[in-house]
Formats: structure tokens, sequence, C-alpha cells
């Protein structure tokens, strides 16, 4: 089983969009895929059609006192799962500081449910909080979006300290431009610009598209509503990159 975290500790980037449509890829791939949505806006749960509702919330998933596999929900698309968030979630920092091994619970819980899926993507919230170190425990690989912007790049350095300042297991991170406007002349910059040897940045550019937008209206993966489009592509080639 691999664990993929969508996560920046910037809003807004495009890691909702990103994880949606990996998620589909792995499936339509034939891998047993499990999103799990780890953000109180629950964007995920609202894009596949599920209520933001967990029941006992996120304290009885940490806890335990509702087995993880008791609160995961079947989505539209063959072998694609979803563990939904809802708005109690925004103390699962609190619940997690509760527990023996704080940092390490979330890891805990997507291993037990490892027979029954070969991939998990993580949307995470915008944040550097326990749920974070959490992530860092839990994921093999960390993809950050990063828009193109210099502000950007310095959050990308902030988080790649935090990374190595993490207790614990630490994933690779693999960066990539996300919501990229080659018409403006700071983001073509930024995108040729970086060091390649600044870490490890996909070559794979997800442009600012209306197709990306609409999947709040549509309520799908763009992989799968326009599986056709630029957009689809370009999630494709970072997906295959991801499981290089």
């Amino acid at each position: 089983m691999r664990v993929v975290a969508t996560y920046n500790i910037k809003g807004g980037v495009g890691k909702t969009t990103t994880a949606v449509n990996l998620a589909h890829l792995a499936a339509v791939g034939g891998a047993r895929t499990l999103i799990w949505d780890l953000d109180p806006q629950a964007a995920a749960t609202f894009l596949f059609r599920v209520k933001p509702r967990v029941k006992g919330g996120s304290r009885g998933l940490v806890t335990r006192r509702r087995p993880i596999d008791e609160a995961i929900k079947g989505t539209d698309f063959p072998g694609l799962d979803l563990l939904p968030a809802d708005f109690s979630y925004r103390n699962m920092d609190l619940e997690l500081d509760d527990t023996k091994r704080r940092i390490r619970r979330l890891r805990q819980l997507i291993e037990s449910v490892r027979d029954d899926y070969d991939v998990v993507v993580l949307d995470c919230p915008p944040s550097a909080s326990l749920v974070s170190e959490n992530v860092m425990n839990a994921a093999d690989l960390l993809l950050v979006p990063l828009i193109p912007a210099t502000l950007s790049l310095r959050t990308f350095d902030q988080l790649t300290r935090f990374v190595a300042d993490s207790e614990g297991r630490r994933p690779e991170v693999m960066a990539f431009f996300s919501m990229a406007d080659r018409r403006k002349k700071l983001h073509r910059e930024v995108i040729d610009g970086i060091p390649r040897d600044r870490a490890r940045v996909a070559e794979t550019v997800v442009p600012s598209l209306s197709l990306i937008e609409q999947m709040p209206e549509r309520r799908a993966p763009v992989t799968a509503f326009a599986p056709s489009s630029r957009a689809a592509q370009c999630y494709r080639d970072l997906w295959r990159e991801v499981s290089a």
C-alpha cells in the first residue's frame, strides 16, 4: 500500500483538485483506492457527492471508538472509496494530542485497512499542526502544489524544513506547479527559473483552466467528466510521475 498526501501550508493552491483527480486515476488504473478527506471544510467529500457527516466525528476515529472501515463510503467510481470529513475535524489536533502516540495515530488507522487498499490519498488541510505531523508519519510521498510566485517558493522552503525537523518517518517530497498561467511573466519566470536541485520538482505543470474550476459544479473529477481534455492529460502526466 502506498500513501500519497497532497499538502501545503497555504490554502487555495489546488490540493483538493489534485487529490480527487489522482485518486480517480489510481482507481481507473486498477488500484484499490481510498481518499481520506482530512480537511474540516470537506471539499473532497462534497466533490464525491457524499454527505459531510462522520458518526462519532473525528474523535470517534482518533480514539478508535469507531473502526475506520465503518466510516468509509463508496463513490460513484469503481474501485474508489472515500473516508469523508465533517466540521468536527477542526478539533482533530486536540484529539490527537490526547492519544499516547500522538504523531503516529493516523498511520495506525491507515495501517488497519492495509489489506483493503493499494493506494491511499490524503487530502490535507492547510496548516502546520499536529495533524500535519501525523501526515508526515503516515505518507510515503508528500505532493506539494505550488502557485508560481515568489512567496509560494518561500512557503515551500518552510515546508521542506518542517519535514526535515519532524519526528519519526519522513516522506519523500515532490512539488509541482499548480494553477499556472504562462501568460503572466512572473509565472513563466518562476516555472522556468526554479533550480531543479532545490528539491524534487515534477516536470508536469497543471495550468489554471476553467474545466478544473468546474469540478465543484460537476461534483466529479475532471479526469472523469472531461477525460480527453488538456486538464485531464496534465493530471495523468502528474500521476505518471508520482507513480514512478
